[in-house]
């Protein structure tokens, strides 16, 4: 018994029935199956024009994921990262700058939960929160913060 092989359009379909892919995403993933020229971004063109790709659903899709455990500066790499038009990116990133300092307050919560007891327990709390993309400032703020209650 023989299957067909999933044509293009088939292999994104499936790809997007699991999350949301850019467009770029999709055309790396999926450009060794495609046998002859130009069908990969015909099948892509369709799957855009019916909606199936969004580049505004990925952005928020990856903001809703990622926004409580990292900061701005690693969501925007992640953005960068799938080929996003970054005027979209730098957009919806502008309401994340507003919770920076929150978000980072409440990661730095979870992993330590305590003030800094001496240098080094400071400068490890500060290169955990900026490992996690969260900016200078608001990590001498957070960590400063801290040591302050």
């Amino acid at each position: 018994m023989s299957f067909a092989k999933p044509s293009l359009k088939g292999r994104a379909l499936r790809l997007l029935s699991g999350r949301e892919y850019s467009r770029s995403e999709l055309e790396r993933k999926l450009s060794s199956f495609e046998e002859e020229p130009g069908t990969l971004s015909l099948a892509l063109d369709d799957l855009q024009a019916k909606g199936f790709i969004s580049e505004a659903r990925v952005i928020e899709s990856v903001i809703n994921r990622r926004s409580g455990k990292l900061g701005l500066m690693r969501i925007r790499h992640e953005l960068q990262a799938k080929g996003l038009d970054p005027e979209s990116v730098a957009q919806a990133l502008g309401g994340l700058k507003a919770s920076e300092r929150e978000r980072a307050q409440e990661v730095w919560r979870k992993k330590f939960g305590a003030a800094p007891s001496g240098a080094q327990d400071t400068a490890k709390q500060m290169r955990f929160l900026a490992s996690r993309g969260f900016g200078g400032d608001v990590i001498r703020q957070v960590v400063k913060g801290a040591s302050d209650d």
